[in-house]
């Protein structure tokens, strides 16, 4: 296991344990909307037990059995367990249903019997909301300056992720970590930045997971950077172009160039303006930046 996953895992079991306070006999980790049962490990109850289940830190009840009188009870005052909860009569195990965010915590078992006397069990629940998947953009910051422009030999990226918690967000390359970092705080945005060669011909991955699942979005060098002259330089021809366009549809030159501005698609007014700016003049460019 590499240090930055145990580190990860480490965080996440100092987290558990400072959030609810105590240590548990057993923990289960869940995705929000599934469902998990909670397992008495009892085969059968017997006629002198009685079942309580209740939810930590507030000890309030949520699920009841008492054998010797038949009956059986769900508790759903509280709106985070309301239509959720199912109590298997025969084993006294509690499931629920559609969990959410808000079902994390520790749930306390009670078989109370007067002749074996009573047993108790603690399960810590934690439950993780579903991960998105990460996004790579450039660092637009980059090429903001021609000072800037002119200096810049490699291109720095960021991958992002919205409402987190209890996550890790890392840079691969290859196989090989390059760096990784890990938040416990609700529901906010990550981002971790890499920095490459334009050139760079290597295989990155970003990785953003939980102690349950990952996401990961391959990294194509190619497609997200380019010099930032080049961008500069087709930026600015497309804008120069569509000025010119605007100001001759504007002036209506000749009755041809009023009827093309009026038929011709938007994109094919601005090659063909382009194109006719060049001819004027006497600059050849084989490729403008269009398309």
């Amino acid at each position: 296991m590499q240090l930055s996953k145990k580190v990860f895992l480490c965080l996440c079991m100092m987290i558990s344990k400072s959030v609810f306070g105590v240590d548990s006999d057993e923990v289960k980790s869940v995705m929000e909307g599934d469902s998990v049962t909670l397992h008495t490990h009892l085969t059968d109850i017997q006629t002198d037990d009685q079942i309580l289940w209740m939810f930590e830190p507030q000890g309030y009840l949520i699920a009841k059995i008492y054998k010797q009188a038949n009956s059986s009870y769900i508790y759903e005052d509280d709106e985070r367990f309301k239509g959720k909860l199912q109590l298997d009569d025969q084993t006294g195990s509690l499931t629920i249903t559609n969990i959410s965010i808000t079902n994390s915590g520790l749930y306390k078992l009670t078989v109370m019997n007067n002749k074996s006397g009573n047993s108790y069990k603690k399960l810590n629940l934690a439950v993780y909301a579903r991960l998105s998947v990460p996004v790579i953009i450039r660092n637009s910051s980059q090429c903001s300056s021609s000072s800037e422009r002119s200096s810049v030999s490699k291109c720095v990226l960021l991958c992002s992720v919205m409402n987190v918690t209890l996550v890790s967000l890392s840079w691969y390359k290859g196989k090989s970590l390059l760096s990784s970092f890990s938040v416990s705080d609700l529901n906010i945005s990550l981002s971790l930045p890499l920095e490459v060669e334009y050139q760079d011909t290597n295989t990155y991955r970003c990785v953003f997971n939980n102690p349950i699942t990952n996401h990961t979005q391959h990294l194509y060098i190619t497609d997200v950077c380019q010099p930032c002259s080049a961008e500069f330089n087709s930026s600015s021809l497309k804008t120069a172009a569509a000025v010119v366009f605007s100001v001759v549809c504007m002036l209506g030159i000749t009755a041809g160039v009023v009827n093309h501005c009026k038929r011709a698609p938007i994109q094919t007014q601005l090659q063909s303006y382009w194109n006719l700016l060049l001819e004027n003049t006497g600059e050849i460019y084989m490729d403008a930046g269009w398309g």
